[in-house]
């Protein structure tokens, strides 16, 4: 099944980051706790988003990792689970390297069992895209 919509950024918060032994490199490195707000064809709902990135936004160049929490619905069926996912961008408007995946064992109530994968895709007016292709177990 495919539930898709689109996202809303509600909250950024970065938070200190200061490995140690202290290491430099060519991008700068952070890490932040994300909210996001989904709604669309099958899917409404909220996540809390666990975010790193090593990324220059002048040059729009760089890698995250994400893992989400979602609450909410798909196609009707309540519950939580998580989700990760990570890309690269070099530049321009493409990605590269993508992974979305559903956690496995990570879904309650009517989501439990669920599994699959998706992605997430940038409008050039910023609009927020993402689609989950997944499949619920039937829990005995």
């Amino acid at each position: 099944m495919r539930a898709s919509g689109t996202f809303k950024v509600v909250s950024f918060t970065p938070a200190p980051l200061a490995p140690e032994p202290p290491v430099e490199t060519g991008l700068p490195v952070g890490v932040a706790t994300m909210e996001k707000h989904y709604e669309g064809a099958g899917l409404t709902g909220t996540s809390a988003t666990l975010f790193s990135y090593a990324f220059d936004q002048a040059k729009s160049v760089g890698t995250y990792v994400a893992m989400e929490s979602f609450e909410g619905a798909l196609d009707g069926r309540a519950g939580t689970f998580n989700f990760a996912h990570s890309a690269t961008t070099t530049g321009g408007p493409s990605r590269e390297a993508e992974f979305f995946l559903i956690v496995p064992g990570s879904g309650t109530a009517a989501l439990a069992g669920i599994t699959g994968s998706g992605g997430l895709t940038v409008d050039p007016d910023g609009t927020h895209r993402v689609w989950f292709d997944y499949e619920v177990e039937d829990q005995v």
